[in-house]
């Protein structure tokens, strides 16, 4: 069990942003059916939601930016929840890979409040972005920590009402459990590789704790979530 002590920062095959072609579809189609049966979409509706409740009701948009939008499922199923809530919403997909963004776009035509821009977050100005939510799903845990207490900490400043950060975590049965259900069922030599990888790379609960450290006065909440899933919401300052 000692390789799941510390986080790897073993490079993911879909870290290298010129990917493209037919494995890089068949991982995202792939990674839509791994992220729906195993509920962990559902983590960051949460974290959205306790937000707009929070914030209470508004007549102008709410603006919500997926940095890592990878094929934009996690855009559309919010999209979805606000349709039936009847909450006036503008979202934005940002992601690092043009052949990603791509798919995204093409998946989702039926959501003109959805758009994406292909880009490195590293890069955004975050000022200019005005934005009320931010969501990074399955995204964090592609960085070190210096890279993201970096990023937390322009996300938290700038972010009108909060961040919600839907990401792994690090344990032996999550580990073995995606190894097997991916050597048996995937076709995607990208997600065999990446998705047991993923969790060597992901977080324990102290990980998470010591990176918000660095985050001045953070308010937030930190909750386990089934499939070994953590739902992290950062307030803003002005909440």
């Amino acid at each position: 069990m000692g390789k799941f002590h510390q986080r790897s920062y073993e490079e993911e095959l879909m870290d290298v942003l010129d990917s493209e072609g037919p494995v890089i579809w068949q991982t995202l189609k792939e990674l839509r059916t791994i992220n729906k049966w195993l509920g962990g979409n559902n983590v960051t509706q949460n974290g959205i939601s306790s937000l707009i409740k929070k914030n209470g009701p508004r007549e102008r948009p709410y603006k919500i930016m997926d940095l890592g939008c990878g094929g934009g499922d996690m855009l559309r199923l919010v999209a979805d929840w606000f349709r039936k809530k009847n909450i006036p919403v503008i979202f934005v997909g940002f992601d690092a890979n043009p052949s990603i963004i791509a798919y995204a776009e093409e998946n989702s035509t039926d959501y003109p409040e959805i758009s994406y821009e292909q880009g490195n977050v590293f890069n955004l100005d975050f000022r200019s972005k005005d934005c009320d939510i931010y969501l990074c799903t399955l995204f964090t845990h592609h960085f070190d920590e210096p890279a993201l207490e970096g990023l937390l900490q322009n996300l938290h400043e700038y972010a009108n009402l909060g961040v919600v950060i839907n990401d792994l975590h690090r344990h032996w049965f999550a580990y073995y459990s995606i190894k097997f259900i991916t050597r048996f069922f995937s076709k995607s030599p990208m997600v065999k590789n990446d998705a047991p990888l993923s969790v060597l790379r992901a977080f324990k609960r102290k990980d998470l704790l010591n990176i918000i450290k660095t985050l001045p006065d953070a308010v937030f909440t930190l909750k386990w979530r089934w499939a070994f899933r953590w739902e992290l919401v950062i307030f803003s300052s002005d909440q």
